[in-house]
């Protein structure tokens, strides 16, 4: 684990020392083009939205069993940031035997970072006898894209390896990992939910937690959140704004949630939970991503 980190970390400091001799030698601004992958829009059947869907894949060829598959959420954010950590681990690979993934992350058409809206109707779930509002409560439409739509497409197009399928997801992404992968726990071999806002609908979906391993086992869960995420921020806070979040606990639920899948038989060692010691909210998912990415390629 520490020698993979200490690859990552050299791959940032060669991308830098690169970006710095380009400046140097250039006279003038240059276009930078990334190493991308390729992207699609797609209309899901499920509900009607339409997505944008980036693809990396690795340099290193497909072993028999195909690639292990990450699944990003938030995509115009992380895309970048998940395509880069991949390659990373696919130029180490001869010397530390983990097969990098294809990561393969779901965005939307607009350019933000993060799509408000979209993500709020997308990834959260709707209470059990709650009628589905606009604005939220889609986590089950949106779930059937990416079992029946998006899996289906990606096996089409690349060799992939069906049973190691992961998912990342931060905030409210982190939410819908936890609420799938507890839900459907053969949909996904590895869950990284990072920043989980279980304290959605009174933390309904701890209430799915599972007392018994089913028969067809549970998926591997990494669970992190930031060590500051539960102090108020520094300003002038109306009275309702700080009531709000200080309704919103984030550590404690995600500990709790860690402890009940650590408790089951032989989920131990399948579980991780850190907190991110000097994160905050806004930022616990890049190091989320790093972590998860390594927690997830090297999973059987």
């Amino acid at each position: 684990m520490g020698k993979l980190r200490q690859h990552l970390r050299r791959s940032v400091c060669g991308l830098m020392a690169f970006g710095l001799s380009a400046v140097s030698a250039a006279a003038g601004w240059q276009v930078l083009t990334p190493q991308a992958g390729q992207q699609i829009d797609l209309q899901s059947r499920s509900n009607g939205v339409s997505y944008r869907i980036m693809v990396s894949r690795p340099d290193t060829p497909a072993p028999a069993e195909g690639y292990p598959v990450l699944y990003v959420l938030d995509g115009n954010a992380a895309f970048p940031v998940a395509a880069f950590i991949a390659r990373g681990i696919a130029r180490r690979s001869s010397e530390t035997g983990l097969v990098p993934p294809l990561v393969v992350a779901v965005a939307y058409p607009q350019q933000d970072d993060f799509n408000y809206d979209g993500r709020a109707r997308d990834y959260t779930p709707s209470a059990p006898g709650q009628p589905l509002a606009a604005a939220y409560g889609g986590a089950e439409r949106f779930f059937q894209f990416l079992q029946t739509e998006l899996k289906p497409l990606i096996r089409s197009r690349f060799p992939v390896d069906a049973r190691r399928q992961g998912i990342f997801g931060h905030s409210f992404g982190g939410l819908f990992v936890s609420y799938v992968c507890l839900k459907y726990p053969q949909a996904f071999s590895t869950c990284l939910a990072s920043s989980p806002s279980l304290w959605w609908e009174n933390q309904m979906v701890l209430d799915q937690l599972p007392t018994a391993v089913p028969a067809d086992g549970l998926p591997a869960f990494q669970l992190t959140v930031g060590a500051l995420e539960d102090e108020l921020p520094a300003g002038k806070l109306s009275a309702e704004r700080r009531a709000a979040l200080l309704s919103r606990p984030m550590i404690a639920p995600a500990r709790k949630l860690a402890q009940a899948l650590q408790a089951l038989p032989g989920q131990a060692g399948r579980v991780r939970f850190q907190v991110l010691e000097g994160e905050n909210h806004g930022f616990a998912w890049l190091p989320a991503l790093a972590r998860g990415m390594e927690f997830f390629v090297q999973q059987p």
